[in-house]
């Protein structure tokens, strides 16, 4: 027998088998092992909830130490999100890798955007003659993703407007496909996504300004949309902090109106969707839950929402899948079943690499 074993016996999901669970030097197992000690009984077993679009290492003023990063990592951890993808921040966050009580982190680097067209000293700005070289910079600070900024206000106009021709868009996301990175973009309006799905993005982040065509073509090319519906919650205010510029204020409270069907429109069509919740400034960690029942309350099953923050989401990030046979035991225990959504608020047990907290 293995002196440190550990047993929980309940429901695994997604498969629906009641069974029992060990975890052995640090990894599952299925094979019973004698004498283990038992955690938990009667509960039901969850990969790993994944929050597909957070920033650790972010703050309202930019850049967080690394205390506030730790307390940001963990925050995520104890509510079930042990896979983060982190989205963009201006702080180097690699301490976190060697810390196996804190959740795993997919990197994007920091925002690429063209001079004065994102929040000031969060990302890399660079013109669009640059952007080729820029994604090439920060693919090699991320891990297999890059982040571009697709449209922002452009206070030329009074309202959003996107960053890059189509040209350098398409050298951009061609170069980064060559070094086997995948390519999303921030994008809020209607008028940017065109141009990004034309020039080959693997994703699109927030895409409150999705129609029809946009909609009918992602779904055909499997475009991930990661809505973040929590953060988009704010739009209001943000249309308020906007306000000497009208149109633009109009244009993100109309967003806001419509969110809910867009995303509700992408999902009947069969655009892929996974949960993140934006953490990292405005939005505190440790939301993973609220964007879960957020999609749902936009018309997503129950089942796909949990799916789209927990087995979904790893399935798509690439990463281990947390309750398999031999995976690193990365998985979360709860009182009932989480298809109840309400139920994620609460882990019973959390294992993160084995350990449990």
């Amino acid at each position: 027998m293995a002196d440190d074993a550990l047993c929980f016996r309940g429901t695994v999901l997604p498969s629906g088998e009641v069974r029992e669970v060990y975890v052995v030097d640090g990894r599952v197992t299925y094979e019973p092992v004698r004498d283990a000690t038992v955690v938990a009984s009667d509960v039901w077993l969850l990969p790993g909830l994944v929050d597909a679009h957070c920033h650790v290492g972010l703050g309202k003023q930019g850049a967080v130490d690394e205390a506030e990063q730790e307390r940001q990592a963990s925050t995520d951890r104890d509510a079930g999100a042990l896979t983060l993808r982190d989205c963009g921040v201006p702080a180097d966050t690699r301490w976190i890798d060697d810390r196996s009580d804190l959740p795993q982190i997919l990197r994007h680097g920091r925002h690429i955007a063209s001079p004065k067209r994102h929040t000031r000293d969060i990302g890399v700005e660079v013109e669009p003659s640059g952007l080729v070289a820029a994604v090439e910079e920060e693919i090699a600070r991320g891990d297999g993703w890059v982040k571009l900024v697709g449209d922002w206000i452009d206070r030329d106009r009074g309202d959003l407007g996107p960053l890059w021709p189509l040209p350098e868009l398409t050298a951009a996301i061609t170069r980064a496909h060559e070094l086997g990175a995948r390519v999303t973009a921030h994008c809020f309006g209607e008028e940017a996504l065109p141009d990004l799905l034309a020039a080959g993005i693997d994703c699109i982040e927030h895409g409150t300004g999705m129609l029809q065509d946009s909609i009918d073509l992602m779904a055909s090319r499997k475009v991930a949309v990661v809505p973040t519906l929590i953060n988009i919650a704010r739009f209001p205010q943000i249309a308020e902090m906007g306000a000497k510029y009208p149109v633009y204020a109009d244009h993100m409270r109309a967003l806001h109106k419509t969110v809910g069907e867009r995303v509700r429109m992408a999902y009947e069509a069969g655009v892929p969707l996974y949960a993140g919740t934006d953490a990292g400034s405005e939005v505190v960690h440790g939301r993973i839950a609220d964007e879960a029942i957020a999609l749902h309350e936009v018309g997503m099953s129950a089942s796909d929402a949990l799916a789209a923050a927990s087995w979904g989401a790893r399935s798509w990030l690439g990463v281990d899948p947390g309750l398999d046979e031999g995976s690193v035991a990365s998985f979360v225990a709860y009182p009932a079943d989480p298809h109840e959504l309400e139920v994620l608020r609460h882990p019973q047990h959390v294992v993160l690499r084995g350990h449990v907290f």
